[in-house]
């Protein structure tokens, strides 16, 4: 054997060695973090910043008051905030942003969504039904309970003048609001899921399984990731994103011998796989998930590392593989943190459409509450010791 296969050998197995340290050396501690990235102490400080910031202008208006209802990103903070401080025990903060819903009873009633907006994205106005009954778990003030089982029940009951395709759907014991988009796996899904924490009542986390299987067996594709819509065959960040928490939300509620937790698993846990394949060196995903050369979007990330915590936290992923890859995710998220606790690159609103280069065109939006909401997510669920509710 020459000199130099010996050296190419040598060189060949200290380099494996060396790749192999790198991986075992790569810190999977979701507990313990450096100076000014933990998560309490960043969990704190966007609750104050959307504390600080007036309801989002998203969605339809009310042409009356000139004024937007509350959709879902002001609702998906407001329900990170709640998580969060109830889960560090900060009544303070708590109490804040409880008193910051109790003028939707009176003097901001007309920003409360109707039963019919006039919006054909129904479902993003309906998972405001989730705060009240967030709430209420604390509260036991019964107009909380009213208000949020209105939303609830609503997603099921067949409105006057249904178009076909909400009758279809109703017909066959789905939601009428079904649109099988990826984001309505977090819109449906987590009013119903409250629904069934607040009463007990398994036909809500039923309701939610049963559509969520719906879903999978349509948008799902066999690397475990999801096109936005079936006619839009492209693996978008943010739209991915609602899967995945949706998914981790929905296996911690499920009962152990719900007939649909097998199937919701088994696609769980291959969409996990998937992502780890697709992260960036950085800690980062793409715009486009399954392009490298795509822009890092900070929402989606977020949303895929608060996945990825919480299969850790419950048992569900290799800790050791999973908790490195969402502490790296973590810590690179911060980096898009500006002074004033506003989140960069968080891609705009996007409906679905078929042609790639609009979902690589979408602006990039510093502070928006797609990003703020879901990088609360991330900071709840490492502050938090509990696997629940």
């Amino acid at each position: 054997m020459s000199k130099n296969v010996i050296r190419l050998l040598i060189a060949h197995v200290l380099l494996s060695f060396l790749i192999v340290q790198n991986a075992h050396s790569q810190s999977y501690d979701l507990k313990h973090f450096p100076k000014g990235s933990q998560p309490k102490e960043i969990g704190i400080k966007l609750t104050e910043r959307y504390l600080e910031t007036p309801h989002s202008h998203w969605g339809y208006i009310n042409s009356k008051h000139k004024t937007t209802l509350i959709s879902y990103p002001d609702v998906c903070v407001w329900l990170g905030g709640l998580w969060f401080t109830k889960a560090i025990k900060d009544e303070g903060l708590y109490g804040r942003l409880v008193d910051r819903f109790e003028p939707l009873f009176t003097t901001e009633k007309h920003l409360v969504p109707s039963m019919r907006p006039k919006d054909h994205n129904v479902v993003d106005f309906y998972v405001f039904g989730a705060l009240p009954l967030e709430l209420y778990k604390v509260n036991r003030d019964a107009k909380y309970l009213d208000l949020g089982m209105k939303y609830a029940d609503g997603q099921w009951i067949l409105p006057e003048n249904p178009n076909q395709t909400e009758k279809k759907w109703h017909d066959e014991g789905y939601s009428w609001q079904t649109r099988i988009w990826i984001d309505d796996m977090f819109m449906i899904t987590a009013v119903q899921a409250q629904a069934y924490l607040t009463t007990g009542d398994e036909k809500y986390i039923d309701r939610a399984a049963r559509e969520m299987v719906l879903y999978l067996d349509r948008i799902q594709r066999e690397n475990g990731l999801f096109y936005h819509a079936p006619g839009t065959p492209f693996f978008w960040s943010r739209g991915n994103g609602w899967m995945a928490v949706g998914m981790a939300e929905m296996l911690r509620m499920l009962p152990k011998n719900n007939q649909y937790r097998p199937r919701i698993e088994a696609a769980y846990a291959k969409m996990m796989e998937t992502l780890l394949r697709y992260q960036a060196y950085d800690g980062m995903w793409g715009q486009i998930i399954d392009d490298p050369n795509s822009w890092k979007e900070t929402s989606g990330t977020a949303m895929f590392t608060y996945a990825m915590v919480t299969g850790v936290k419950n048992g569900w992923l290799d800790k050791k593989i999973y908790g490195a890859a969402a502490r790296k995710a973590w810590l690179s998220l911060l980096t898009y943190l500006n002074e004033d606790n506003n989140i960069r690159n968080v891609c705009e609103g996007t409906g679905a459409k078929n042609d790639y280069q609009y979902y690589l065109d979408r602006k990039k939006l510093t502070g928006d509450l797609h990003g703020q909401a879901a990088l609360l997510w991330c900071a709840y669920a490492l502050a938090s010791d509990s696997k629940g509710k």
